[in-house]
């Protein structure tokens, strides 16, 4: 294991797991419309995801070493990479060997559901490669397209894709549920961008933090957090999410220490740090906890 657990660093298992949370919501969309799934469709919508998410994460390691901006971050348990590639630089060819591994698996799954469920399928897929590729790249360069892209990726695509995997169609409900990844994805990665504000500033990145400041940007936080939860009651008001679907307030506590506490502490990164924990809990548990209610609803 200590000869493979370098080549597993670049794909950042231990985030991976908001994967399966987020997909749970497309799958709770998709059983409360149609009444049952294919399992064996779920399970490769599931495999397609996670692969994804890994070739996402590849890609970030070996262009932010590349670019140099690993060995100016200061790493920390929720920014800053595995770390892996500034100890053994060798390593960077099987960091991007592995992204574009990756990025062919999750490409081949959708193809298969394209061919099974319909073409509509595709735009979704496309974006979606796209925005894999393109966010390290390209995307951390303006301050909107990275915000968004995040909560696009694992939010309205992710979601949304998985009920039409499994459904072949689109849905208000699921969109609505998308939306809940999408306001708390992008606002997990605004967060965790806080303490690497002067690391990016130096390679070119562009995002808010360095744009309008953290303080600001804490406002943005906070302000994504409420409408991630207002989409729930929206959703469950106007009949297209169940009454279970408000399980996902059960987080609401949490998000409100969290909003309060990126405004207090926003230029404070030593005070910042439980929040950025904090965050990451929500991001997992919300998703999760709308998911069940989807499937009891």
């Amino acid at each position: 294991m200590s000869k493979v657990k370098p080549y597993l660093g670049p794909m950042r298992l231990p985030f991976v797991v908001l994967t399966p949370a987020c997909v749970l919501a497309g799958i709770g969309t998709a059983v409360w419309t149609s009444g049952r799934v294919n399992p064996l469709q779920l399970v490769l919508v599931l495999v397609g995801a996670i692969a994804s998410h890994i070739a996402v994460n590849a890609f970030n390691e070996y262009f932010d070493f590349k670019s140099g901006l690993d060995a100016r971050t200061m790493k920390a348990p929720f920014s800053g990479g595995s770390g892996v590639l500034p100890a053994r630089p060798a390593l960077a060819r099987s960091a991007l060997a592995i992204a574009w591994t990756a990025c062919a698996i999750a490409a081949g799954v959708g193809l298969y559901f394209v061919v099974v469920r319909g073409w509509a399928l595709l735009p979704l897929g496309i974006v979606g490669l796209f925005l894999t590729y393109a966010y390290t790249v390209w995307l951390t360069r303006n301050p909107f397209l990275c915000l968004v892209a995040p909560g696009l990726g694992f939010g309205v695509l992710m979601v949304m894709g998985t009920h039409f995997a499994l459904t072949g169609q689109y849905t208000w409900g699921s969109f609505i549920a998308s939306l809940v990844p999408f306001f708390l994805v992008s606002d997990l990665l605004l967060l965790n961008q806080f303490p690497d504000v002067e690391a990016d500033r130096s390679v070119g990145r562009r995002h808010f933090p360095i744009v309008i400041g953290r303080p600001a940007s804490a406002l943005i936080y906070s302000a994504f957090l409420l409408l991630a939860y207002g989409s729930i009651v929206v959703g469950v008001l106007l009949k297209y999410l169940p009454k279970w679907g408000l399980l996902g307030l059960g987080t609401l506590p949490l998000a409100l220490l969290a909003g309060q506490g990126a405004i207090r502490k926003a230029d404070d990164l030593e005070g910042l740090a439980p929040y950025l924990g904090l965050n990451v809990l929500i991001n997992i548990l919300t998703p999760l906890l709308l998911g069940v209610g989807l499937l009891v609803g």
